[in-house]
């Protein structure tokens, strides 16, 4: 399966004209809008969502992951090839996250180039047609090693609100850990406690708790974290016992 990654939003056009690519370089090969409203311009906050997302994920998916604020600059078209997963996108920080999470990694940057190729969006003209061809099983694609090491001081972690769902839950870049249980988590002068779920506190309580991701997340009960608490992307967390 091919897996969209981006910050497009779901309105305008261009979900659909990647789509459109997809479909007509690998007709056949299911595809999947995992998130189309990451953080907006901002590669990093969107890698730790992209890392906790992909794990649940089959292995041999192909993410075509697109948060590019500076298309047609200097930064490089990549693929990443990481614990049997594939990652198509800009080499931005987007995929960062998921190569220091992961045990095996390699990265090639793209060299084959479209006869037309949009300045404003490589996410059509240049990383779906790569992204249908590694689903389609065509590495034919002109491309050449890239030797990246890990990140530097790019943590596995992130201690910051990186996402507000449709609800208003605030979704950290921290994954969830044993000696996290009890803990009393801090977030912009505000003392949470952890729970199991929403229906374990009263209507309107806000609290912490484990999501879906294993990603540690905030939440009010029937309310909105983000207006409840006044909570805003890279909003700092700490635990206090």
């Amino acid at each position: 399966m091919i897996f969209l990654f981006t910050d497009f939003g779901s309105e305008g056009p261009y979900l659909g004209q990647m789509e459109a690519v997809l479909r007509s370089h690998a007709p056949g090969v299911d595809i999947v809008n995992l998130v189309s409203n990451a953080p907006m311009g901002e590669p990093r906050w969107s890698s730790y969502l992209l890392a906790a997302l992909c794990k649940q994920l089959p292995t041999g998916s192909v993410f075509l992951a697109v948060v590019d604020p500076d298309v047609g600059g200097e930064r490089l078209p990549v693929v990443l090839q990481a614990d049997g997963r594939w990652f198509v996108g800009p080499d931005n920080g987007l995929l960062n996250t998921v190569a220091v999470q992961s045990a095996e990694t390699e990265w090639r940057v793209i060299d084959w180039r479209p006869k037309m190729l949009s300045s404003s969006f490589h996410g059509r003209d240049l990383f779906a047609p790569i992204a249908a061809r590694i689903a389609a099983h065509d590495f034919s694609w002109a491309s050449h090693n890239h030797q990246k090491p890990d990140p530097i001081e790019w943590p596995s972690e992130l201690p910051k609100i990186i996402y507000f769902d449709h609800y208003g839950n605030a979704i950290t870049g921290m994954r969830h850990r044993t000696e996290y249980c009890g803990m009393t988590l801090c977030a912009n002068g505000q003392s949470l406690r952890q729970a199991n779920t929403f229906c374990s506190v009263p209507i309107g309580q806000a609290f912490w708790y484990q999501n879906s991701m294993g990603l540690i997340e905030i939440a009010v009960n029937r309310g909105r974290a983000d207006c409840d608490l006044k909570l805003s992307l890279g909003t700092a967390i700490s635990f206090k016992a």
